[in-house]
């Protein structure tokens, strides 16, 4: 099973980012599930979402608590110490920001995660290029799909395309693709960090 946690604000997506790969699972054949978890449910409040995909039924239904990637939609909330709490050794993180870890402040934390590979994608600016708004999700699941290869950008672009409107789903799918392009031009060493932002 793979699972993941997204971590975002209110009005970033962070809810239909997650149904996005569950969505695009079920494309793929395979078995898929997605729920959020709000605290204040108002625009800006830190909100999570989480995502399982596996080849056989998935009967958990608890909250994500020990992800194979996290997705950081927000870099304020990098400050937090839940945000990488348990990751699995040789976990994915991938972070919207044109910062590098260093200028992040969280190089130490993630030294604490064996084998961690991170990649730092600006999501938001590419949402900006591409969408005219500032909503990272679409972006970043694009980023994943060339980081960890747990799901085929053509499953997210098919699921893209369900869920919106014909031009605005045209839009999605080039911002996706920007960040699978800016991912693999940089691909990660074996058991590295990636230092730089892509």
């Amino acid at each position: 099973m793979f699972q993941v946690r997204i971590h975002g604000r209110g009005g970033q997506g962070v809810v239909t980012g997650a149904e996005l790969l569950s969505v695009a699972a079920f494309l793929e054949g395979r078995w898929a599930q997605a729920f959020p978890s709000f605290g204040s449910e108002r625009m800006g409040a830190p909100v999570m979402a989480f995502c399982r995909i596996d080849d056989k039924e998935i009967r958990a239904r608890e909250p994500v608590t020990q992800p194979d990637a996290v997705i950081i939609q927000d870099p304020t909330l990098l400050q937090q110490s839940s945000v990488f709490e348990g990751l699995a050794p040789n976990g994915w993180v991938l972070i919207n920001s044109g910062r590098t870890i260093q200028q992040l402040g969280i190089a130490r934390s993630l030294e604490k995660i064996p084998g961690v590979h991170v990649s730092i994608v600006p999501a938001t600016e590419l949402a900006l290029k591409h969408i005219g708004r500032p909503v990272p999700n679409a972006v970043l699941l694009g980023g994943l799909c060339a980081a960890a290869s747990v799901l085929k950008l053509d499953s997210v672009e098919a699921a893209i395309r369900q869920k919106f409107r014909p031009d605005l789903a045209d839009r999605n799918i080039a911002a996706a693709r920007a960040a699978f392009s800016l991912v693999t031009a940089q691909p990660l060493p074996e058991g590295a960090i990636h230092a730089q932002a892509v």
